[in-house]
């Protein structure tokens, strides 16, 4: 049993509009501390950016094992897998506090996958991909509270929308997973041609930012979207398996945003297991352009074991992406707080999962104020 909240009607006057978002809670890493101390927060909703489940294999040395003998291939083998995370009281909790917007990322079906390729393609030939890839959605669409119109089709899943909470907050829930190009090195991340929406869904949300919209407009996704440069000094290094792999789309929505004058853009990301805020700069290479949008990345509930505030080596992106103005590698999620003239979010981290119990605290506190996009801290 459970608890919801029915929607405002679109352009219904909100003067508040509160939701927390999560990612990556492998069951085998550690406790739902994290969700425990999310079922009692003052809040209408919680987004889930993906990697609900995690397709790994039973381990003997991680803090709680995954059932089974392998990775789930099988449509048996991924509802056994959904099953096992929902017996969890605190999962439980806060699936029964809130309503929950969701969305996969790449561990609901495999590591790194792209489209219709495999993290190893020399170990799954496509066919029996693909037939992973059907029964991992068709699992997935039985264990979540979607919409009827996500109901699978073989291969295929609805999953990109928009959620509306009257005249304050615009979802634009995104798949980054299920149209994109294959990963590729950073020689070839410049192509044209490379997609990480595909062609529908990215001519969908280049109209649904440019009509009517909400004061706050999210882009409720996957995998970093700002420039993330790891390597010092006058060379370059970025992760092929965000959207600085696909620098050419993610250049021309993020300047799509700007022409057609979309209300303070917000983006929320997960998959990196830490807290980041950063200022999406309108030219990433030049830290005096403007900032034309806000992202704020979640840390994971429970995948990397416990975690920390920050690693040496962080030093190095903070130094060279001016634009990052906050790294934090400790568990736990972002609440948010909404209203007509400011964005709150709080970073709220346990520092303990390998051990159940830990206390909640807010590591950091950010504000963005309307028609003002860039995060200050509080």
């Amino acid at each position: 049993m459970g608890r919801t909240k029915t929607a405002p009607a679109a352009q219904a006057r909100l003067d508040r509009f509160a939701f927390a978002f999560t990612s990556c809670q492998s069951y085998a890493h550690g406790f739902y501390t994290a969700h425990r101390h999310l079922a009692v927060e003052d809040i209408d909703v919680v987004v889930q950016l993906g990697d609900y489940i995690y397709e790994g294999a039973p381990r003997a040395d991680q803090p709680r094992r995954h059932e089974g003998d392998s990775e789930p291939v099988t449509l048996v083998e991924y509802r056994n897998r959904h099953a096992q995370y929902r017996t969890d009281a605190d999962l439980q909790a806060a699936h029964g506090a809130f309503p929950w917007i969701v969305v996969f990322d790449d561990h609901e079906v495999d590591n790194n996958w792209a489209d219709e390729i495999p993290q190893d393609p020399a170990l799954q030939p496509r066919d029996a991909f693909l037939a992973r890839r059907a029964a991992a959605f068709q699992a997935y669409y039985e264990h979540m509270p979607l919409r009827r119109s996500a109901m699978p089709r073989g291969i295929d899943i609805q999953l990109y929308r928009r959620v509306t909470f009257g005249d304050l907050a615009d979802f634009h829930v995104l798949d980054t997973r299920q149209y994109r190009s294959d990963q590729v090195d950073n020689a070839q991340r410049a192509d044209p041609a490379r997609t990480i929406l595909g062609t529908e869904q990215e001519a969908w949300l280049r109209q649904a930012v440019a009509g009517p919209t909400a004061r706050w407009n999210v882009l409720a996704q996957q995998v970093f979207f700002s420039q993330r440069d790891f390597t010092a000094g006058p060379g370059t290094n970025f992760s092929d398996d965000a959207w600085d792999g696909y620098v050419v789309e993610r250049n021309s929505l993020r300047d799509h945003l700007t022409t057609v004058g979309t209300t303070n853009p917000m983006v929320i990301t997960g998959d990196v297991h830490a807290n980041y805020v950063c200022d999406v700069k309108a030219d990433f290479d030049d830290p005096a352009s403007a900032t034309v949008a806000t992202e704020l990345v979640g840390t994971s509930i429970t995948t990397g074991g416990d975690g920390e505030d920050q690693r040496p080596e962080d030093q190095v992106q903070l130094a060279e992406n001016p634009h990052i103005k906050f790294l934090n590698r400790n568990r736990g999620y972002v609440r948010n707080v909404l209203t007509p003239t400011e964005w709150t979010a709080d970073f709220r981290v346990v520092d303990t999962v390998t051990t159940p119990g830990a206390p909640v605290r807010t590591r950091a506190t950010y504000v963005v104020e309307d028609g003002r996009p860039g995060a200050q801290p509080a």
